[in-house]
């Protein structure tokens, strides 16, 4: 897992609309990375409707939001506009930015195994280090202990 003050990994990935994103594009502002399984799915559309109804509040503070998957843009497409989501998800069909950011790897469900993405969350600084970062985390409640720690 990576750790606070490590260096945020720069990637390039299409976001809902297939516009291409860098997260070097964001230098000097905060953005939070959230690496989630599967757009459409309970905890994700849980979690994604938490950043949602916060999201008045971190682009106030000026912190950009970032969702990140291995759903193809099509579906974060639906996904984006079903919700009414305010902020962009980016399509990582690969893995390997994931996987740049120990989110991506093995997974176990209903007697089956599969690479997947894990729900990890990151918050990058200003200067493009990790301020803060979030293992494994609950969908419920997740936006607000992120606005809480951001300040």
């Amino acid at each position: 897992m990576l750790s606070v003050g490590d260096d945020a990994p720069d990637f390039e990935l299409p976001d809902q609309r297939g516009e291409t994103v860098s997260l070097s594009e964001f230098r000097g502002e905060h953005v939070v990375l959230y690496f989630y399984p599967r757009a459409d799915t309970p905890g994700c559309t849980t979690e994604a409707c938490g950043f949602r109804d916060a999201y008045d509040e971190f682009d106030a503070r000026g912190v950009r939001v970032l969702g990140v998957s291995d759903d193809p843009v099509d579906d974060l497409a639906a996904f984006a506009e079903k919700y009414d989501l305010p902020f962009r998800l980016l399509s990582d069909e690969s893995g390997d930015v994931a996987a740049a950011y120990d989110s991506y790897g093995e997974k176990n469900m209903f007697g089956k195994t599969f690479d997947g993405v894990f729900r990890n969350t990151y918050v990058v600084g200003p200067d493009g280090t990790l301020a803060h970062v979030y293992e494994g985390v609950s969908p419920e409640g997740h936006a607000e202990e992120i606005l809480a720690d951001v300040g």
